[in-house]
């Protein structure tokens, strides 16, 4: 089964493309372009390179949140068009999953950290076990300040978050927290794969159910709130 897998929660996201051998595919991109602008040539161009033609992909795979508001909404339009014209399954894979994902079998607990604004930031905490990717901590957005409190062992960060925070992150934990590799978002290529764990079981999303998962609300409807 071949699976086309977007990002696009976070400022570096991309496209990729999953089959039985592995990643045959992946665009990651991290520059300063809208994914209105990029999104489509980019999965174009990867079918082009891969030389994969759209009906021999089989499912998709879509990051679903937390993270980038218009990022995230702008992925879910781009995947639920090509799930509607075309009839293909589709998945939602959660963003905080895929980025620990990309750190396949840490011997540590790893700390997904995303940059949620407002000096909090989007978090979970998983570990491997064998190779079964285990939830320790819910998702949840916390200020810096309280989810090292709920750290107590050596423990892996990755994500955008870390480059907002490694120095407080470093000073409150000390040994305790084990910096990233380079990657700052998460990979296509791990919510490819993670969705395509889900249709080889069966598994799909309703189309019409797929929503993106903020986690907190977003200024419109805070300022809706408070005008209630």
């Amino acid at each position: 089964m071949i699976v086309l897998g977007i990002e696009s929660a976070s400022p570096q996201g991309g496209v990729a493309l999953v089959g039985d051998e592995g990643v045959i595919a992946e665009y990651a991109l991290n520059v300063e372009a809208t994914y209105t602008e990029r999104l489509m040539p980019t999965v174009d161009r990867v079918l082009q390179d891969a030389r994969v033609t759209f009906p021999e992909v089989e499912g998709l795979a879509i990051s679903i949140g937390p993270g980038s508001f218009t990022g995230l909404r702008i992925g879910l339009s781009t995947v639920k068009g090509l799930a509607l014209a075309t009839g293909k399954p589709v998945v939602g894979v959660s963003t905080l999953q895929a980025l620990a994902w990309s750190l396949p079998y840490c011997r540590y607990p790893v700390c997904p950290i995303l940059d949620a604004r407002k000096k909090e930031v989007y978090c979970a905490l998983f570990e491997y076990r064998g190779v079964e990717l285990v939830c320790l901590m819910e998702e949840s957005v916390l200020a810096p300040e309280d989810l090292v409190q709920r750290i107590s062992q050596p423990t892996c960060f990755i994500g955008d978050g870390w480059r907002v925070y490694a120095a407080f992150l470093r000073e409150a934990l000390g040994g305790l927290a084990i910096p990233p590799p380079t990657s700052r978002g998460a990979s296509p290529a791990a919510v490819a794969d993670l969705g395509r764990r889900r249709l080889l079981q069966g598994e799909k999303d309703p189309v019409e159910e797929l929503v993106p998962r903020y986690i907190r609300l977003s200024e419109a409807e805070l300022k809706r709130q408070k005008r209630d």
